[in-house]
């Protein structure tokens, strides 16, 4: 009780489409609301894969429509990202909440994480975005200075740096609204990558994991808990196979091997327990739980999931 909890939320809390995110942030919410009925204090942070593509696809094409309008960066991408599903979380979180009576603010900050430019992420992206394109579309990209990849039997498609994380700008207003006894929605999507220069902030062409900025943010908040919720309940080796185990729990060091050992898929799992990892070798004092939406307040209490200490 009254423990902080940093819940990131994964692509399956929100759907690929408007009408399954609506569905999928109801689900979330209920999750959610057993954690706030169980008198944790949360920030949660989100998934934004499948969406701010979509929209960088939508405002690509609505350049070409208005050519006086120039395609939007990926930092006002990313941004949109975050207040739209914001919007949808925070509305179905306190509608669930107001449902069970109880009254609990939730705010949604877009949030502004600081990137390194010499972050070597940036000479070698690999993060796909946007809609396929032509060979033709393709060298237009690429005359702009961005980068692209061939995928066999779709076309071209762009593909963009993942900096790691050094700073997050919002982290005391988070604070202070936690403090004021609100749910916080922050760091959506790994949050928009900036690069400091001087006074100004100015937006990089790149995204975040959001895993690894839910660690750097639950660090830098000192919660008690990093939650990292997925499709699965419990972390597994040999995941698919016939020798598939699950594991209830792993120390940062057995973490550590598994990674080397390439357990786990770097576009699903892996994030998530480096993000753990990261995190629960911070303090001795915390811990990171990898379970299922579904089974989140089992996992915090001890229930179901994976635990990851140092």
């Amino acid at each position: 009780m009254n423990k902080k909890i940093v819940v990131a939320l994964g692509h399956s809390a929100l759907g690929k489409t408007f009408p399954e995110q609506k569905e999928a942030v109801r689900n979330a919410a209920s999750a959610i609301a057993d954690l706030v009925e169980a008198k944790y204090n949360l920030v949660i942070t989100h998934s934004n894969g499948p969406q701010v593509g979509m929209i960088h696809s939508a405002m690509r094409e609505f350049s070409k429509l208005e050519p006086t309008n120039t395609v939007a960066p990926m930092s006002i991408c990313s941004a949109m990202s975050q207040g739209y599903i914001g919007y949808d979380l925070q509305n179905e979180i306190r509608t669930e909440l107001l449902n069970r009576g109880i009254y609990k603010p939730v705010s949604t900050i877009i949030t502004q994480v600081r990137v390194d430019p010499f972050d070597a992420a940036f000479s070698y992206p690999d993060k796909a975005i946007g809609r396929y394109m032509t060979e033709e579309e393709s060298k237009e990209e690429e005359k702009k200075g961005n980068y692209v990849t061939y995928v066999e039997g779709k076309g071209y498609q762009r593909i963009i740096a993942a900096p790691r994380p050094i700073e997050i700008y919002e982290l005391d207003a988070i604070k202070a609204l936690l403090d004021a006894d609100q749910i916080v929605i922050a760091a959506g999507g790994g949050g928009i990558p900036v690069l400091q220069q001087g006074t100004k902030l100015k937006g990089a062409s790149a995204v975040i994991e959001k895993d690894v900025t839910s660690a750097c943010l639950a660090e830098g908040m000192d919660a008690d808990i990093l939650l990292l919720l997925t499709g699965v309940e419990k972390v597994c080796l040999d995941f698919g196979t016939s020798s598939e185990r699950k594991l209830d729990t792993m120390t940062v060091d057995e973490a550590t091997e598994y990674i080397k050992e390439k357990q786990f898929s770097s576009g699903a799992m892996l994030p998530k327990v480096e993000a753990a990892v990261s995190f629960a070798s911070s303090s001795p004092a915390r811990k990171a739980i990898i379970t299922s939406i579904n089974t989140a307040l089992d996992g915090i209490m001890g229930k179901t999931g994976t635990v990851i200490t140092c």
